[in-house]
């Protein structure tokens, strides 16, 4: 069982997390939330915390997060939080 203070560690790193995604890529479903509240290593938490961060999309982010503890790399630009800026339907779309 796991004392309080990492318990509390948790809990705050999946709600950061959940907050990083709510604020790169609005809504999220329950299913990932769901899946969030799942994981229970705290290095993959802190991982997807940067992935989430640095992944022009939420696909992206959903795949590294299927890749659970596997993945450890966060490199090139499938982590370019920028490719989509200026692309049709990106994050800085001029109209």
């Amino acid at each position: 069982m796991f004392n309080f203070e990492n318990e509390a560690a948790f809990v705050q790193d999946r709600e950061d997390l959940i907050a990083v995604l709510r604020m790169r890529f609005g809504d999220i479903s329950t299913e990932t939330i769901e899946s969030i509240y799942e994981l229970n290593e705290l290095d993959t938490l802190e991982r997807l915390i940067l992935v989430a961060a640095n992944a022009p999309t939420l696909q992206i982010f959903l795949e590294e997060m299927e890749e659970g503890d596997e993945s450890f790399r966060i490199t090139g630009e499938r982590f370019n939080p920028l490719e989509t800026v200026g692309q049709r339907g990106g994050v800085n779309e001029e109209k």
